[in-house]
């Protein structure tokens, strides 16, 4: 089954971005990018919240380019369906989306955020694996990764790796018991 993949840098306080949304405190590592990479060749789908694209269009000067040939969906409430500027924007629920992505043969699914889009797939159990590079600051206030609003959300460590520059990455794996949770 095609894993979608929730991928971010994260403070240790929790944070994606300043309250501003700026990451200028954020360093890629050589060893960074050569596991961003070999992460990015196991995925053939993209997917973020509308915030999080104006977000990257506003820090790469006004256009968004995919890391990856692979189609990057949009999800938002505000902009109607359709493919523009190099994007598919849809207002899907995130099951239903996913459920027409699951659908078709293919590589990963590579969920880059925000903190309400990865809500809405968490609240929805559609979270298979979190990779997350962890970057060694204290921001005291910012955009959170993981905003409140969804149930309890079980994850096992699968690897983690230290980088220089005291960062570190960690990808865990969803653990799904055959019980119901409330």
């Amino acid at each position: 089954m095609r894993k979608v993949i929730l991928g971010a840098a994260i403070t240790l306080d929790g944070y994606i971005a300043r309250p501003d949304g700026s990451l200028d405190y954020l360093h890629m590592t050589k060893e960074g990018s050569a596991d961003m990479a070999r992460f990015f060749a196991s995925v053939d789908t993209i997917l973020f919240g509308r915030k999080t694209l104006d977000a990257v269009v506003a820090m790469t000067g006004g256009s968004y380019k995919s890391p990856v040939k692979a189609p990057t969906y949009v999800f938002s409430r505000t902009q109607p369906p359709g493919e523009r500027d190099g994007v598919i924007f849809t207002n899907q629920s995130p099951r239903a989306w996913l459920r027409e992505i699951r659908a078709r043969p293919g590589k990963h699914i590579c969920h880059m955020g925000g903190g309400e889009l990865a809500r809405s797939f968490l609240e929805a159990d559609l979270i298979d694996e979190l990779a997350l590079g962890v970057v060694p600051i204290l921001l005291g206030a910012g955009l959170p990764l993981f905003a409140a609003g969804f149930p309890q959300r079980d994850f096992t460590l699968v690897e983690n790796k230290t980088y220089s520059k005291n960062q570190i990455s960690l990808t865990y794996r969803r653990v799904r018991s055959k019980r119901k949770r409330k």
